[in-house]
């Protein structure tokens, strides 16, 4: 395990193909991704699954809506914008759906999230598919927001692009620990 998550690591979206998980291997990546910490058991999460003629339909609306807010640009531009979000096999949108009556703060509530999105890479992983976690301007967008059914109080955490890697990613540089790291003494002010 601890080799793994030494390893742990986002693809580019540029590297992800076919295939995708599918049924049952997307409903346990799914079911995986649900297990986290969640406090007094809120669950502030749901997902919305992008796939096939669906994912295509969900991509024309990006790029009709990227055409609306930059009437000037050319039709390319909007198509790249489309291709970005159907280019992997599976695409899931992470929802955050605080309940802001619940006696926990909505802040724990959104932390909980957070733990689901990492969940949902590290599961797709273990499966042995590769995945990248995208927030693009559309996850912000009302008119999207509206045709995705995200209600005013949620929020999209981000959209999980998910598929096999026609090669490995390249590796990235990683925090230094020396500088993110601290240990609290006493009478230290």
């Amino acid at each position: 395990m601890l080799d793994f998550l030494n390893q742990r690591r986002s693809t580019p979206l540029a590297l992800l193909t076919e295939p995708g998980p599918q049924n049952d291997e997307l409903s346990m990546i799914l079911q995986l991704a649900s297990r986290v910490p969640d406090h007094r058991r809120v669950v502030p999460w749901r997902f919305v699954v992008f796939l096939g003629a669906a994912k295509q339909q969900a991509a024309k609306l990006i790029g009709q809506r990227f055409l609306e807010l930059n009437p000037k640009s050319d039709k390319s531009k909007a198509d790249l914008e489309s291709h970005k979000f159907s280019k992997s096999p599976v695409v899931i949108a992470l929802v955050s759906s605080p309940d802001s009556t619940h006696k926990t703060p909505v802040w724990e509530q959104n932390l909980t999230v957070g733990a689901v999105g990492q969940n949902l890479l590290l599961a797709s992983n273990a499966a042995g598919f590769a995945g990248v976690w995208l927030t693009c301007w559309y996850a912000y967008d009302q008119n999207i927001r509206q045709q995705f059914q995200v209600k005013g109080f949620e929020q999209i955490a981000g959209f999980f692009h998910l598929g096999t890697a026609s090669e490995q990613p390249i590796e990235r540089p990683r925090p230094n620990m020396e500088q993110i790291v601290s240990y609290w003494k006493p009478g230290l002010t």
